[in-house]
């Protein structure tokens, strides 16, 4: 198959390695573009994993890997529909972005995030969709979604109360506070913390030694260790929507989309 440029990613297979690459400005936001070419990978995915035995999934720009759901276009929306139909659209997206994120967790090969910089709400959310995460010592992790009188909406809560438990996903979502590279590790979120811009090297290093054992083996392996958390997943899309009328999360959008910080999705 041949590789593919769109607008908000890229995708190629090198060494018998699936790279996904995320490369929108500013930060890599997930919005209608990016779920556009996610839904199109994760159709052609299935003939990818034939010619691959793992997936590396990362960022080219310098900022990090992702700032999270388009904000912007979310408050844009909000304020061209009724409220009504706002949230049917927001329902909408959290579904067509749910089967995305499924498919790449279920992904029967190995797959790596490797991480730096940003990490934040949506982006943690898409890494957390990867068996292992290997972050650079740059990397932040943050659910800020509580700022915005919202909660992760992409699988972010199932997700890591599957991999950590709960303790973990209280304090990132009730503090709002960042995770250091350093912490992410110390609690298990990051397998492994390596040099300023040295993430992606190692995660090809790390594929390339996932490539030696048998894929059927890896494949019955994952799908016992890493069970899919649908039910939750489909009720954290529920609470979302009901969040999603109230007013405070019109405010926090308007305060968001009004801030003159060049980078406003920091805590």
């Amino acid at each position: 198959m041949k590789p593919f440029q769109g607008q908000a990613l890229s995708w190629a297979i090198k060494d018998r390695v699936i790279e996904l690459v995320l490369r929108r400005e500013p930060c890599n936001e997930i919005g209608s573009q990016c779920l556009e070419e996610l839904e199109r990978f994760a159709s052609v995915l299935p003939e990818l994993e034939q010619n691959a035995h793992s997936l590396i999934l990362y960022s080219d720009l310098a900022c990090g890997f992702c700032a999270g759901a388009d904000l912007r276009e979310l408050y844009q929306r909000s304020q061209e529909m009724k409220k009504k139909d706002a949230i049917a659209g927001v329902r909408k997206f959290l579904e067509r972005l749910h089967h995305v994120m499924n498919t790449l967790d279920a992904c029967p090969i190995p797959t790596i995030a490797a991480v730096h910089g940003i990490v934040f709400g949506g982006g943690l959310e898409l890494a957390l969709t990867c068996d292992l995460i290997i972050a650079d010592k740059t990397a932040r992790f943050c659910f800020p979604e509580l700022r915005l009188g919202l909660i992760p909406g992409f699988g972010g809560i199932p997700r890591l109360k599957r991999d950590l438990g709960n303790a973990v996903v209280r304090d990132l979502l009730l503090t709002g506070r960042s995770f250091n590279s350093t912490k992410a590790q110390q609690i298990g979120l990051a397998s492994q913390v390596v040099a300023e811009g040295e993430a992606l090297r190692v995660a090809r290093a790390t594929a390339a030694q996932m490539g030696k054992f048998d894929r059927n083996t890896a494949a019955a392996a994952k799908k016992f260790i890493k069970p899919i958390p649908y039910d939750d997943l489909r009720r954290e899309i529920e609470i979302f929507c009901e969040l999603f009328s109230q007013p405070a999360v019109e405010a926090g959008l308007k305060k968001f989309v009004e801030s003159t910080s060049a980078q406003p999705y920091l805590p």
